[in-house]
Order: structure tokens, then C-alpha cells, then sequence
């Protein structure tokens, strides 16, 4: 009896997660998620040292404002962001990924991207939809201890920065998120 009544729960929250993120994957207006992508990049140069030269470096940078991460068992984590070249939005993306295991509560994020290098962002660019770990690969970025950004790390064709956490789920891994183009409204 027990054990059903705790898979109903975990059926139920499941539920209410998966109700939760598909309210959050719907597309915001071109202004909103832009609103989100200032206040985002406002949050990664006021809390990672060192950020401002990997932005100066950068080709492009994708940027997903308020990315709520939640789940209890099953997880699941939505945004929507914009691509920005030369500090102006060329393009808008949502970026959703999944997962199943040992995990329980919510969080909100911001998740930066920056591409370092033409070749990398042109193939980002080209694609209809890209797979973090499998269409494109993405060094996150470890301050560790000392809070400062290893220069070596600044040599990969595409970084990426999550800051902004508030919440309870713990570990850091964007592997398997899918980022596909949306298109706002105006």
C-alpha cells in the first residue's frame, strides 16, 4: 500500500512539473526574454570575476535568463533565450533537457554560452536544433576556490557560465539540453 501511494505521489509531482515547464516553454515576447538576457549578463559580470574578457573575446553569446530547473525524481529544466553578436539579439532560442534519478527540488538559473571562435558559432548558427554533448560540446566554466577564470579555459571554442542559482538541486550539467530557434512575438 505504501508503495503505491509513493508512486502516486511521484506520478502526481511529475505531473505538476511537467505542467510547470510547459507553461515556462512557451514563447515570451521578443522584448521579455530580452529583458531577461540584460539582467543575465547584469548577474555574470557582478558575480564571476573575470567574465568581462571572455564577453570581449566573444564572436556570439547565447544567453537563457531565469532557466527553471525542478523535479522530484524526474526533472526537467526550460528557458528561453536570445543570441546576441556585436551586444544586438540576432536570434531566439528555448533550451529544455530532462533527466531521471536520485534528485529532489528547484532552481533558477541564468545560462550563458560564449562562443570564442567564428567557426563554432557559424555551426551553431547553421543548425535547427543543437544538443549540448552531442551536436555541440560546452566547457563550463569552474571558478573553484580561487573564484578566478583559468585563461586556459578561455582557449575552447564554446564556454559556458551558469550563475544566478537560488533553490535547492544541487550539481551543474548541461549535457543532453536541446536548444531549438523560436520565434517571439514582437
Amino acid at each position: 500500500m505504501a508503495t503505491m501511494a509513493g508512486r502516486w505521489s511521484a506520478l502526481v509531482i511529475a505531473t505538476t512539473l511537467a505542467c510547470a515547464l510547459a507553461g515556462a516553454a512557451q514563447a515570451s515576447t521578443a522584448k521579455e526574454i530580452d529583458a531577461q538576457v540584460d539582467a543575465a549578463l547584469v548577474h555574470l559580470r557582478e558575480q564571476i570575476p573575470g567574465s568581462r574578457s571572455a564577453l570581449e573575446k566573444a564572436r556570439g553569446v547565447l544567453v537563457f535568463g531565469g532557466v527553471v530547473k525542478a523535479g522530484f525524481i524526474v526533472a526537467g529544466e526550460s528557458g528561453e533565450g536570445a543570441l546576441r553578436i556585436g551586444g544586438r539579439s540576432v536570434g531566439y532560442y528555448s533550451i529544455f533537457s530532462g533527466s531521471v534519478g536520485l534528485q529532489a527540488g528547484g532552481q533558477k538559473r541564468d545560462i550563458i554560452m560564449v562562443f570564442l571562435e567564428d567557426e563554432a558559432l557559424k555551426r551553431f548558427q547553421k543548425s535547427s536544433g543543437w544538443k549540448i554533448g552531442g551536436d555541440g560540446t560546452l566547457t563550463l566554466i569552474d571558478t573553484g576556490a580561487t573564484g578566478i577564470i583559468d585563461s586556459a579555459t578561455l582557449n575552447q571554442p564554446v564556454v559556458g557560465f551558469v550563475v544566478g542559482q537560488t533553490g535547492l538541486m544541487a550539481g551543474v550539467s548541461l549535457d543532453g539540453s536541446k536548444i531549438t530557434p523560436l520565434k517571439p512575438d514582437r
